[in-house]
């Protein structure tokens, strides 16, 4: 986006908000000192379960089992209050729960009841418990559609419940939560009267995204910190092949990056390629501007070149930040591997309590696996390839027969990577209402999400210093503006969709 566009975008929002400012705040200004603090308030809820279908959609299977969900009524003080429902994704839910604070912070201020339901087959909500992932038979009800159907019969349930029988339903989501909330009010929109869907790449789908663009975006979270530091990457691919080319390189990265496991054999150096993709992601989708520990424990800013000060036990500690460590063109060879494997340590061992670098691939903290790569084979199959030229990763092609050979070799299904497109819409969204999109553009998934207004009431919102779903997390006195005025824009149309249900 140009510069000229960017200022024309901000002026449009900041005219539209100033039109409407005053009446959000006379709406709520006088239960704003009511509000708890987030950090008393995210934390409060009861743990509940609900009994749901393992199949909605034919009665040749009765089973059921518990879904579990959070929830708290705090901040309900009359009849039909506003149902405030989390779509929840590829995890357990509670890590959810403790990473969506700006829904936290908004619900005392439109008296809300606050539900985080958990995605079937994540967490605790197994149908079939242990047996869950056993064979076709008891995963194959693991699929987008059963879990926007769960959602629908708790809602149902909830306002079944005395004085909930009016209350309005807006739904929350980020990422692929973001997908499913966008997705509960196209697909049901007499249950749900809105949606805030945050980082969702409903567009990530073969065919319509160029597989290429994900790569790009993540390249160019480290180009705009310092373009020594993509270019140091880059090359690192070829030293880390050429060092472990034989017994004793490979002993000698193993010992030096203090990996778990030593390096043995050619496919153990792809593995810890792989590992290293996988942390130039997560830094990209996590370039939160303050201190977190979402998917690991990261400082603010965490690609930044410049250092970033936080208290710890009272005293004041500086800690590095990835790029920091890659400035210096001339690096190559080992030196180039140490100078990496410091940066990457900022992942992998920013409290500096770990002993090893893990230089496998394993289940992340969300307890995502092995729920979202057998969803990645099926429905979910979203198309990521570089070519080592307008990016920093080493060159990998796209090919849906080959993904789908090893999606059925683990998993004996055949991937359906149209299936989206057919169920949801890909590119006619017309009929879409009360929908907000919301992106960030240090987000790689940005790649996949709706960039255009769809509608007079389905919006897209972009930040353009946002990295994956900052406008749902906590407010931060280090939140850029572009965020605080999207979740000032999040709130006005919440008001609006529920006065106007």
């Amino acid at each position: 986006m140009c510069l000229r566009t960017l200022l024309l975008f901000y002026a449009v929002i900041a005219l539209c908000w100033s039109m409407v400012r005053s009446e959000f705040a006379a709406n709520y200004s006088h239960n704003h000192d009511e509000s708890l603090s987030l950090r008393s308030a995210r934390y409060k809820y009861e743990i509940k379960t609900f009994d749901v279908r393992v199949d909605h959609f034919s009665f040749a299977i009765q089973d059921t089992f518990k879904l579990k969900y959070l929830i708290n009524d705090t901040w309900r003080k009359e009849r039909n209050a506003p149902i405030f429902f989390y779509t929840g994704n590829e995890g357990n839910i509670e890590v959810f729960a403790e990473n969506t604070g700006f829904l936290w912070e908004i619900a005392p201020k439109f008296n809300a009841l606050v539900v985080f339901a958990e995605h079937r087959y994540y967490g605790e909500s197994l149908p079939y418990g242990n047996k869950s992932f056993a064979d076709p038979q008891h995963r194959g009800y693991l699929t987008s559609q059963q879990a926007l159907a769960d959602y629908v019969d708790l809602i149902v349930h909830l306002k079944s419940q005395p004085g909930y029988e009016r209350s309005p339903v807006i739904a929350f989501g980020g990422s692929y939560g973001g997908m499913l909330s966008a997705w509960i009010r196209i697909k049901y929109p007499h249950v749900v009267q809105g949606a805030i869907a945050s980082s969702a790449p409903i567009l990530y789908v073969t065919g319509v995204v160029d597989c290429e663009v994900f790569a790009r975006i993540t390249t160019s979270d480290y180009k705009t910190v310092n373009l020594t530091c993509s270019k140091l990457i880059q090359k690192a691919w070829n030293t880390i092949t050429k060092v472990a080319s034989n017994d004793e390189g490979k002993k000698w990265l193993s010992d030096n990056w203090k990996l778990c496991e030593p390096l043995k054999t050619a496919e153990d150096v792809q593995a810890l390629k792989n590992v290293l993709q996988n942390i130039y992601i997560d830094l990209a989708m996590t370039n939160y501007p303050y201190e977190t520990n979402f998917l690991a424990p990261l400082p603010g800013n965490p690609i930044n070149v410049s250092t970033y000060h936080f208290k710890t036990d009272d005293l004041n500690v500086i800690a590095q930040v990835f790029c920091q460590h890659l400035t210096n063109v001339s690096l190559t060879g080992k030196s180039l591997l140490l100078a990496l494997h410091r940066a990457i340590s900022v992942y992998t061992n920013y409290t500096g309590k770990t002993n090893c670098m893990k230089n496998t691939i394993e289940e992340s903290r969300l307890g995502a696996y092995p729920g979202w790569d057998y969803q990645a084979c099926t429905e979910m199959v979203m198309p990521i390839c570089s070519d080592g030229v307008n990016d920093m990763f080493e060159p990998m092609k796209w090919d849906i027969a080959d993904y789908n050979n090893t999606c059925f070799k683990k998993y004996s299904v055949s991937s359906q990577p149209y299936l989206i497109c057919e169920e949801y819409g890909c590119k006619d969204f017309n009929t879409a209402s009360n929908i907000i999109f919301s992106n960030g553009l240090l987000d790689p998934w940005s790649s996949g999400g709706i960039l255009r207004n769809l509608s007079q009431s389905a919006f897209a919102i972009l930040m353009p210093d946002a990295a994956h779903h900052l406008d749902l997390r906590e407010s931060n006195s280090n939140d850029p503006y572009s965020v605080r005025v999207t979740r000032e824009f999040h709130q006005f149309w919440i008001d609006k969709w529920i006065k106007e249900y």
